[in-house]
């Protein structure tokens, strides 16, 4: 191949803030890298036709893992063309998929930075330390129409869980917490949503996204046998050496595990739980998705994310690989949801550009952004909802209007506002969807030997997932890709509690749509007779 290089468009990458140079990252130390490929020649890149034109449920066809991977797979000819570019340069070819258009190459520091035109150091930043980049990544020019991303040379801390704990005494016991919160058990929230009785997820597989943290049986078992529900059947898929790592105490990472898990598999108790983990970094996140996406075995037809950072935080090639998986997901009837975040309409980003923020995977146009409310409720009945906003300490609900998406054709009368920043930008309105998160209004949830009270939209993905596999299960048939419906359903008949009041900052909640909220809360047995 020729020795000129061509910069990866949208690979360019620049510090964290606060980040500080120290010393070139050791040339003998070994480096997993993610090559993604563009589709087949000739593929048009879009979801088929039948999955999102469809004006219900029923009537809408997917396309097979197979079919997807024939039709819209990398091509054998573009995989060959970077096998033969990674033996050139000392690299070894550890896995190859058509279907996840991706090459993992694997090779020392030394190697890489020759490869690919960089020149890797290690960071110390505020946060601890990590081995980036600054600066594009560079192909051979013969590979730059065939490469769309390089992802894994730059190991920085990618995403955050989106989940908050009430700071209050754990307790045992399955009973509304007592103290300034009250809360529920997911099984509780399901009824006051009105979801659809009857139905628990047989047949159906969702499968949850985690990043790092880890499950433990003995907790499962419990909090289940508390529920009075039989154990869910949950197991574990390792995806870039990760796997199951549970960290030990409930503020970390196995407090979002765990939160998913009991929440969609507490909803729907016979659906299949399948966990992929990976590492936290923009490659081991997209490994992860494609892992689930396309798993030929397990079979997913809902995804639950609920890890994500401000779009600003990403590269545009990230964005666009995730994009393109999730646009897989919709040929095949996956619907992917993805909280929105938990701080508010600024989503915290580390830049402290004072401008508003959407948080990513959310804004994706192929995802389910899902917001966050505050619940009152009876036993009986919800008595009040507003917009998630419990004050700068205690957390809002994510949700703005993209500055990457364009404004989606689904989306068009959904009266999505101009951006608040400066220019009004008209983009892709975020979330689509909403359902309890303040962690005043929280659910009770058990990790590592802990009952506590947990909210944010990391509730509120596998909420909707759980919802999901029972509308599924229902319809014998994937809802599939669930935004073009739900945009399109008739206002005040849609399945959906409107939320009116309330904001995350420079939004606020509205009749309809909103910035805050989306459509609104499930109104689950009527969104399941409309769709």
């Amino acid at each position: 191949m020729s020795s000129h290089q061509s910069p990866v468009p949208g690979s360019e990458r620049t510090s964290l803030p606060g980040a500080r140079e120290v010393e070139p990252a050791h040339p003998d130390e070994r480096v997993d890298v993610t090559v993604v490929l563009r589709r087949a020649t000739g593929a048009d890149g879009t979801a088929s036709a039948g999955a999102t034109s469809a004006r219900s449920a029923r009537e809408r066809t997917y396309l097979t893992r197979d079919q997807l991977e024939t039709e819209q797979g990398a091509s054998a000819e573009d995989i060959a063309k970077v096998e033969t570019f990674a033996r050139e340069h000392g690299l070894s070819v550890r896995e190859t998929s058509r279907a996840r258009r991706s090459v993992l190459l694997s090779g020392t520091i030394r190697a890489m930075n020759e490869a690919f035109g960089v020149t890797l150091m290690r960071f110390d930043h505020p946060g601890g330390s990590y081995r980036g980049r600054t600066g594009p990544v560079h192909v051979p020019d013969e590979l730059a129409p065939i490469v769309q991303a390089v992802l894994g040379l730059d190991d920085r801390p990618q995403s955050t869980p989106k989940f908050r704990i009430h700071p209050t005494a754990p307790q045992e016991g399955m009973t509304p917490h007592v103290s300034a919160a009250t809360s529920f058990t997911p099984p509780q929230l399901a009824r006051l949503y009105d979801f659809p009785a009857g139905l628990d997820g047989s047949g159906q597989c969702i499968a949850v996204i985690e990043l790092e943290g880890g499950s433990r049986d003995v907790d499962l078992k419990k909090y289940f046998d508390q529920l009075g529900i039989s154990l869910p059947k949950v197991s574990s898929i390792g995806v870039d050496g990760a796997g199951n790592n549970p960290v030990g105490t409930p503020e970390s990472a196995d407090g979002e595990v765990m939160l998913d898990i009991e929440v969609a598999a507490s909803v729907a108790p016979r659906a299949e739980i399948v966990v992929y983990y990976a590492p936290n970094t923009d490659r081991g996140f997209l490994d992860a998705i494609t892992t689930a996406v396309h798993d030929k075995v397990h079979k997913p037809t809902v995804i639950s994310i609920s890890w994500g950072a401000p779009e600003s935080e990403w590269t545009p090639q990230a964005m666009h690989a995730f994009d393109q998986s999730f646009e897989d997901a919709a040929a095949l009837g996956v619907t992917v949801c993805c909280a929105s975040g938990d701080n508010g309409s600024s989503d915290m980003a580390q830049n402290q550009d004072g401008k508003a923020h959407v948080d990513f995977p959310a804004s994706s146009p192929f995802a389910l952004g899902c917001g966050g409310t505050h619940l009152s409720a009876t036993a009986a009945a919800i008595t009040d909802e507003v917009a998630w906003n419990d004050g700068p300490n205690g957390g809002a609900g994510g949700g703005g209007v993209s500055d990457v998406f364009a404004l989606p054709a689904w989306q068009a009368h959904a009266h999505v506002p101009p951006s608040a920043n400066p220019g009004g930008h008209v983009g892709r309105g975020v979330p689509d969807v909403s359902g309890d998160a303040s962690p005043e209004s929280g659910y009770v949830i058990r990790v590592d030997g802990t009952q506590a009270v947990f909210g944010g939209t990391s509730a509120v993905a596998p909420l909707w997932a759980g919802l999901i596999a029972l509308l599924n299960q229902h319809f014998g048939h994937p809802v599939g890709y669930l935004n073009p419906l739900i945009y399109n359903l008739t206002p005040g008949a849609n399945g959906f509690r409107d939320i009116t009041n309330g904001g995350n900052g420079v939004y606020k909640a509205c009749p309809g749509w909103d910035a805050c909220t989306g459509l609104g809360s499930p109104d689950g047995a009527r969104l399941m007779n409309v769709l």
